[in-house]
């Protein structure tokens, strides 16, 4: 069920600090003018050629990164928002995405295989092959017994390995949280049309905790927090990513805008002047940090 209120418990905004909700909502918007500038760039100098986006996303990453800190990550092909939540350099991610000796893998990773081992982030890079990164996630967290998060999409869900990976997490009582960020596009085939299943039924049908909802950060949090205290967990996040699969473009409006909704949720609560400044730091901060680029 694709609906933006799936299982978002009402009024739970209340229920977090003011402060950790405007950290909250400075983290998505760190996404979101980073991958403006970016867009920008493309706009103008035709490159970098394959990037994956992630606005209209990024409201999972950032309710993540408050309740997943000690992880080790294993992100997607589609990770900026993961990186700049979690606390990667974004300088790093603008160089990387250039080509540039200074980025997260000296330029020759790309959109797609971010990685970054610093200041306590632990964050594994993608390889290509979509949804790999969730076995490899669980072969870390077997090896070494640390808690680690495996981001995959809805369309990686369905690779053999995945599901394998994930019965095998049950059956080790590993402590692994799966986070599918589900748009209900793989490429462009909605997943009625692609399958019969649902993640959250085989995840129940495996004997793992598990839920279904849409990208409210708040409740992702509230939810996540209830979920890893018994790894192996799964959580299904509804979303609505704003940028085709690769590159900028755009199919029209999304079913909604989440960036929009906190922030209204945000005025509600009476921070209308702290989101402004949060706005304008964040949109200033991004600005230079594309210049010498535009």
């Amino acid at each position: 069920m694709r609906t933006p209120d799936l299982n978002v418990k009402s009024g739970i905004a209340k229920q977090f600090s003011t402060e950790l909700s405007l950290k909250l909502y400075e983290r998505i918007c760190l996404v979101r003018w980073f991958e403006k500038g970016l867009i920008e760039v493309i706009k103008k100098k035709g490159e970098p050629k394959f990037v994956y986006l992630s606005t209209g996303q990024e409201a999972v990453a950032a309710a993540l990164s408050f309740e997943l800190r000690s992880y080790m990550i294993f992100a997607q092909h589609r990770a900026h928002d993961i990186y700049l939540t979690f606390g990667g350099n974004p300088v790093m991610l603008r160089d990387e995405l250039m080509g540039l000796p200074a980025g997260t893998s000296q330029g020759k990773g790309g959109s797609n295989c971010l990685q970054y081992h610093m200041n306590g982030l632990t964050m594994f890079g993608h390889h290509g092959l979509i949804g790999e990164n969730v076995p490899l996630g669980v072969g870390a967290a077997l090896a070494s017994g640390r808690k680690t998060v495996c981001f995959f999409g809805d369309g990686s869900a369905e690779e053999d390995y995945v599901l394998a990976a994930m019965g095998f997490a049950v059956t080790h009582k590993l402590p692994v949280y799966f986070v599918c960020v589900d748009n209900d596009l793989s490429i462009l085939t909605t997943t009625d049309v692609r399958r019969s299943w649902e993640i959250t039924k085989i995840a129940k049908g495996f004997g793992m905790p598990c839920m279904d909802v849409a990208d409210d950060p708040w409740s992702i949090m509230h939810y996540t927090k209830e979920l890893t205290e018994n790894l192996p967990a799964l959580i299904n996040c509804r979303v609505c990513r704003n940028n085709w699969h690769v590159g900028i473009g755009t199919d029209g409006p999304p079913e909604w805008e989440r960036h929009a909704m906190v922030k209204q949720e945000l005025i509600k609560l009476g921070h209308k002047q702290a989101i402004d400044e949060i706005e304008d730091r964040v949109q200033r901060s991004m600005e230079n940090l594309w210049k010498k680029e535009l």
